[in-house]
């Protein structure tokens, strides 16, 4: 690949989320990327290989809770100066769990949508999928581009109003939902948070863990996707002898965002964090 920058299609809007069929399993899975599909953070792999210089402090903000990660990214961008092809190579050398595609081919053949989201550079999961044999999968997430050596963002999946994210997982989770699916949603760190607040089955690890027992939301835990893949079997079996296992998803009260927070955040405010639920989150045995 001479030009890999340039060999596959920038990530665009969303795509429309699909109509739920009737005799379909009323779920959808939408997953994290960096830490979850692939094991290591890529993002913060070519900021560590690419980038030189005190960058982590203000990685470290994020981390606590203190800073937008559109805000982040942006900044982490303009600190990037290498010939892509290094990026894509860093990025193509990152190891990915092997039962992820398992999962999707699993759920797939049940008529089950999956989704990649991920609020990280984007750039590289498109031809990290296609290495996986899974070019077609959804993708949502950044916008990155190259001209030269320097590289540009985009957020083409954020919010229009709330800044914080660069791509919001909270209004994919809604999508879904909004079309009659109980979202399982799949992810490991701080930038799920939003997803997995809204989400009716959280899969959880790592950062993700720490998040969902401050806020008292339930969610499982998992360190390989075959425990997902082993999970999804089941709950599609006792769908298919009685479809009221698998109910429809639960209503949720915004915690995040306009409706919350107000227009034009870019840092999350301090104090607004989600009381437990009332109600268990998890729809799914």
């Amino acid at each position: 690949m001479n030009n890999p920058a340039q060999a596959f299609e920038p990530i665009e809007t969303a795509p429309p989320v699909p109509l739920l069929e009737p005799g379909s399993p009323p779920l959808a899975i939408l997953v994290d990327y960096d830490g979850t599909i692939a094991l290591n953070d890529v993002s913060d792999q070519i900021m560590a290989e690419h980038v030189p210089g005190d960058w982590e402090a203000e990685a470290a903000k994020y981390d606590a809770g203190g800073m937008g990660s559109r805000r982040l990214m942006a900044w982490e961008i303009g600190l990037i100066e290498a010939d892509p092809a290094d990026l894509f190579a860093t990025a193509s050398s990152q190891p990915h769990d092997p039962g992820f595609i398992s999962l999707v081919e699993h759920a797939r053949s049940a008529g089950i949508p999956v989704e990649v989201v991920s609020d990280g550079f984007g750039f590289f999961i498109r031809p990290a999928l296609a290495s996986l044999g899974l070019a077609d999968l959804p993708v949502v997430t950044a916008n990155t581009t190259f001209a030269g050596r320097r590289a540009t963002i985009e957020f083409p999946n954020g919010h229009p109003t709330c800044l914080v994210c660069g791509t919001c997982k909270r209004e994919r989770v809604r999508a879904h939902q909004a079309a009659g699916r109980a979202v399982v949603f799949i992810g490991d760190g701080e930038s799920d948070r939003y997803a997995a607040g809204y989400a009716d089955v959280v899969w959880a690890k790592r950062a993700l863990v720490k998040i969902c027992v401050e806020a008292g939301w339930p969610f499982r835990r998992w360190t390989e996707f075959a425990e997902i893949d082993a999970w999804l079997e089941r709950a599609l079996d006792g769908w298919r002898h009685d479809a009221t296992t698998l109910p429809g998803p639960g209503a949720r009260p915004f915690f995040c965002g306009p409706e919350a927070w107000g227009p034009g955040l870019v840092d999350p405010p301090q104090d607004a964090w989600p009381p437990p639920p009332e109600e268990p989150s998890e729809v799914i045995g």
